[in-house]
This record gives structure tokens, C-alpha cells and sequence, in this order.
């Protein structure tokens, strides 16, 4: 049985719903985001005082956006998706951000979610908006990531911090290993699959050691990304990995 949650009607009248109605609308837009690790995300925005505000960085055609919103209804809070939708064969520019409208719209969650189209690294320095959650999902290169970290400046001490492809992207990774485990103000928590937790607050030395020991899942995701690029994939299915898509 679902979990259903207490109705909270927003100002259009419409009802808060469960995570598997969430994930039924969700599942269908296209995008890299397992159903545990949309259940991680509707978790994190729950956990939320009402009236909070969680930014997405990175949002594509809304797969990620919609459990949040959703996610987000029940506890009164919004949700800003920040993403330029550039140009390119990987992420098709005007009409990618076509699709995210529509898929945003078709899920009730158009006064929920908010779009901001812009790169994050250029309208962060001018933002005065605070923040309670972040969920980053951008450009995986690891000055962009390092520099989506920033973010964390508009967050309350103690907020989570969501980053999918973490120990599978190497930018990411090498951000996450610069800024979290030789740093003194991201704790890691716990990860689903690529999709990591951590919360804004000094490290102790077990969550540095939690941290050391997810490195060998990066390696073995390394190892599957290159034996996809040889078009071997039964190599990769000796490693657990039986999907022509990256390690997500």
C-alpha cells in the first residue's frame, strides 16, 4: 500500500498525493534518475518546514523536478529549476525546455515549480533569495560542480545537499573528494546508487571515512564507462552493469 499523506490543497484547490502517484508521473519523462533515488529526493523535500524552497540545478526534461514538486506540495514549500538549456545533441536546447514545460504542466506542478532558465554559475552571484534544500544536477565538470557547491552559501546550517552522478562522474567525484572530504563544511551522509547526501555541517572523521569507502564503487564505474565507450558490454555485465547507459 502507498503511503498517502495529509491532504494540503495549494491555491488552486489541488491535493497533495503519495510518492508512487509522484513517481507514476515522473517515470515517463525521460532522464537518469532511478526510482530509489527519486524516493531519496521526495524524502529530503518531506523532511522540510513548510514554506521552504528547494533549487534544482539541472532539471532537462523534468523527471527529477516532478518528484520534487510533488514532494514539495505536501509540506507548502516551491521549487526553483535552474537550467540553460543549451544547444547540442546531448541536451537539444528550446525544445528540451519545451518538453520540461509541458511535463511540469501535465503534472499539475506549474504553481509549484518555478523555471529559471540560466547557467547557475552566473546567477548565483547575484541571488538574494534563501534556500533549504539543493539538488545539483548540472554540468558534471568539476569547476562547475565546485562552483554549484557555492550555492550552499543561501542555506540554513545543517540543510541537505542532493548530487546526482556523484561516484560516477570523475569532475564530480574530484569536486566531492576536494571540497567534502579535504573540506570543513560538507558532511557526507549516505547515497542511493550515484545520487549522494550531505549536509551543511563540519565533518566528523567517520562521515571523511564513509566517504573513502564509496571511491572503489567510483573506480568500478570507471572501469564500466570505458567498457561502454569499447562497446563491450558483457565485460560490463561482469561488473554488475547491464544497461548501455552510464552507472547513475
Amino acid at each position: 500500500m502507498p503511503t498517502i499523506f495529509p491532504d494540503l490543497p495549494n491555491a488552486q484547490g489541488r491535493c497533495a498525493i503519495s510518492f508512487d502517484e509522484a513517481w507514476a508521473s515522473a517515470e515517463p519523462v525521460k532522464g537518469w534518475m532511478t526510482r530509489a533515488q527519486g524516493e531519496a529526493l521526495w524524502n529530503a523535500v518531506r523532511r522540510l518546514e513548510k514554506g521552504g524552497t528547494v533549487l534544482e540545478i539541472g532539471s532537462h526534461q523534468g523527471r527529477s523536478t516532478i518528484v520534487l514538486g510533488a514532494a514539495a506540495r505536501t509540506v507548502g514549500a516551491t521549487v526553483i529549476a535552474v537550467d540553460p538549456f543549451v544547444d547540442g545533441r546531448l541536451f537539444g536546447g528550446s525544445p528540451t525546455r519545451r518538453l520540461f514545460e509541458r511535463n511540469i504542466r501535465r503534472a499539475g506542478l506549474d504553481d509549484v515549480v518555478e523555471l529559471v532558465a540560466a547557467h547557475s554559475t552566473k546567477l548565483r552571484p547575484d541571488w538574494d533569495r534563501p534556500l533549504q534544500l539543493l539538488h545539483i544536477d548540472g554540468k558534471h565538470d568539476y569547476w562547475t560542480y565546485t562552483d554549484d557547491l557555492r550555492w550552499s552559501a543561501y542555506l540554513p546550517p545543517g540543510a541537505e545537499i542532493l548530487v546526482h552522478d556523484c561516484f560516477s562522474s570523475v569532475g564530480v567525484t574530484l569536486g566531492t573528494i576536494a571540497k567534502v572530504l579535504f573540506g570543513r563544511r560538507y558532511t557526507y551522509v549516505d547515497r542511493t546508487a550515484s545520487l549522494a547526501r550531505f549536509r551543511l555541517a563540519p565533518p566528523p572523521a567517520r562521515a571523511r571515512l564513509r566517504l573513502v569507502a564509496q571511491l572503489p564503487w567510483f573506480l568500478r564505474n570507471v572501469v564500466v564507462k570505458v567498457l561502454l565507450r569499447l562497446r563491450l558490454r558483457p565485460a560490463a555485465r561482469l561488473l554488475g552493469h547491464d544497461s548501455p547507459d552510464d552507472p547513475y
